[in-house]
């Protein structure tokens, strides 16, 4: 049995009611609000994993608490065998993240420059940086990109260049948040056909968020459908289609 990169066992998460007077809307009295609800699950070495969901369900929270960017109000969470909170350096280190709306990368660098600089945080062999970042380059129709500064980029050329980082250290769980979602269809098509199973086959535990149902079902090998911060459903697509449609069906229309 392949060895378990992500163990989620009761965890939730409750940000707090602001406490500057100008975050909250007049004459209201905001409660604070509960994203995750005792949400458990487990990701296998080389499993690819979807996280589905209407907006507000907690899939960017819980990749933000995996990735160690939020701490967690209760329960515990095990990346690459490290608790995301005792053990948060050592775990950011086994973790490969690409998130919505990432700001990561420095501006006015190249993006070569950039990988060089996330290469030496995290240990990547100095010998090895050029020829890694080469390989995720043609993986990911990049090497264009590579000595053009980042503030040129559009934001489907920035996503591929945060995606080659995420990579870069091969970590041994990759969280993605979105991360076709400013590709081109084609890039977008060849990327979760090719580049999450490599990713996978070569032993990397994959959680990813994506509302692209064609997509889950092209390269999840199961589905973990939230809702309202708890695990609503979990199989494979076609076990966790029906509940997802009932989930969808029931969010308003400008919500979903």
């Amino acid at each position: 049995m392949p060895p378990l990169e992500v163990e989620v066992v009761a965890l939730e998460k409750t940000y707090p009611r602001p406490w500057w007077p100008w975050a909250r809307p007049r004459g209201r009295n905001e409660a604070p609000r509960t994203a995750l609800r005792g949400l458990s699950f487990e990701v296998e070495a080389g499993e690819v994993v979807a996280l589905i969901g209407p907006n507000g369900a907690g899939k960017s929270t819980l990749l933000r608490i995996l990735s160690g960017l939020l701490l967690p109000s209760a329960g515990t969470a095990r990346v690459a065998s490290r608790d995301v909170v005792r053990e948060r350096p050592g775990c950011r280190r086994e973790v490969g993240a690409a998130l919505a709306d990432d700001r990561g990368l420095a501006p006015r660098l190249t993006a070569r420059q950039n990988l060089r600089f996330y290469a030496a945080l995290y240990d990547v062999p100095p010998p090895e940086v050029d020829t890694r970042i080469e390989e995720w380059a043609a993986a990911l129709e990049a090497r264009r990109l590579l000595d053009r500064e980042v503030r040129t980029f559009s934001s489907g050329e920035k996503a591929r260049v945060v995606l080659m980082r995420a990579l870069l250290h091969r970590p041994r769980v990759l969280l993605l948040d979105e991360v076709t979602r400013s590709l081109d269809p084609g890039a977008a098509r060849r990327l979760r056909t090719r580049l999450l199973s490599d990713v996978a086959a070569r032993g990397t535990a994959v959680l990813f968020a994506s509302h692209d149902l064609a997509e889950v079902e092209a390269v999840a090998h199961r589905v973990l459908l939230l809702d309202a911060g708890r695990l609503a459903a979990a199989g494979t697509f076609a076990q966790v289609r029906p509940a997802a449609e009932s989930v969808f069906a029931a969010v308003p229309r400008e919500e979903a």
